[in-house]
């Protein structure tokens, strides 16, 4: 078989529909073990900046994780279970297992009152 060279390959490529293509891309992909990815985009100094502060997208849900019960263990257990539907010895369980996580996927102020209830209870607590 006579070796192709990259004009003839993209020559046969713009034959190709978009479908067609992305068969080749998973095909190429599976065989060769890689993945295709994105170029990252170059930011220049200066006005650009102001561009790419626009394209970092605002996270929108929150998980509080506990990090530490702290002295008042059993104030921290009564305010996990306000706020999670758990009974006494599964909020113990949590407390005792720490770090782990109190409330998942929630919005930001839900995350922000639950992190305020679990520090007034002197809780260590972390929100990602």
């Amino acid at each position: 078989m006579a070796k192709l060279t990259q004009e003839d390959l993209l020559a046969q490529f713009e034959e190709m529909t978009l479908i067609e293509l992305s068969e080749f891309v998973k095909a190429f992909e599976d065989k060769f073990d890689v993945t295709a990815a994105a170029a990252a985009p170059v930011v220049v100094a200066g006005g650009a900046a102001g561009g790419a502060a626009e394209a970092v997208e605002e996270q929108d849900e929150f998980d509080v994780i506990l990090t530490g019960a702290g002295d008042k263990k059993i104030q921290v257990i009564k305010v996990v279970r306000e706020l999670t539907s758990l009974g006494l010895k599964e909020a113990k369980d949590l407390v005792d297992g720490a770090p782990k996580a109190v409330v998942e996927k929630v919005n930001k102020e839900a995350a922000a009152k639950a992190k305020e209830a679990l520090e007034g209870a002197g809780a260590s607590v972390e929100v990602k």
